[in-house]
């Protein structure tokens, strides 16, 4: 397998707070990995330094498709296929489901493909298409990470960063999320994940890498990380 993405000793800082101490981690093709720690670890800082979100990192190396990006700006990181699923969903609540794929693929120029992937996403999620006109702002919260989805694939990504796409979702939601995480990726597309709920995503992740006050401390198969007692007392409950 090749890497799609590859991160090298990535540091950042917020004004004076180094933040991101060192990260290294990759992603390869057909893959879901995982990056799991506390709160205020570093998840949500590593996905957004990634894909431009952050400014320019203090030092380190990105490389998206054996292409270096950490000095591109973000939509250029976007329209070359890295597409994020913000925490927090942000869907555009004033359009509707419909308007709000849209904005999705709005760097696309091909039609034939476009319909292809409103029909994939469709089918992913039915819900969407019950409500391809109502205004995101109604959508109950699980279909507005549904949404947020949808609207991240339009975009035709080489690959897919989650960032808690969870959160605040009730049990039975979250698992259908999860089951959808899976079949993106059984479809082809690799997944990096971040995700407070540890024991869900180790269950759907093939790697994981477990980050501490801006360090990775320890990195394996999810099934190893599943199994691991420090692990499994830090962040599964057991």
């Amino acid at each position: 397998m090749s890497k799609i993405l590859e991160v090298k000793d990535l540091h950042f800082h917020y004004g004076e707070i180094h933040a991101l101490k060192g990260i290294s981690l990759d992603v390869e093709d057909g893959e879901i990995v995982t990056l799991i720690g506390a709160n205020g670890a570093g998840k949500t800082t590593t996905l957004r330094s990634l894909s431009g979100l952050l400014g320019r990192i203090t030092s380190g190396e990105v490389r998206f498709m054996g292409q270096r990006i950490d000095q591109m700006k973000g939509h250029s990181i976007a329209a070359m296929g890295l597409a994020q699923c913000l925490e927090g969903r942000h869907v555009f609540g004033n359009l509707t489901v419909r308007e709000n794929l849209d904005m999705g693929a709005y760097l696309r120029k091909d039609k034939d493909g476009l319909k292809a992937d409103y029909e994939y996403v469709f089918d992913l999620f039915p819900r969407l298409l019950e409500r391809e006109s109502q205004r995101a702002s109604t959508l109950s919260g699980g279909e507005q990470q549904m949404l947020a989805v949808g609207r991240a694939l339009m975009q035709k990504p080489k690959i897919l960063m989650m960032d808690e796409p969870s959160l605040g979702l009730a049990p039975l939601v979250i698992q259908e999320i999860f089951s959808t995480i899976k079949r993106i990726n059984a479809d082809g597309m690799p997944v990096l994940l971040i995700e407070q709920n540890s024991n869900a995503a180790l269950k759907v992740a093939n790697r994981g890498y477990v980050i501490e006050n801006g360090e990775i401390v320890l990195k394996d198969t999810a099934a190893n990380l599943l199994i691991n007692e420090d692990v499994k007392k830090a962040y599964l409950g057991g």
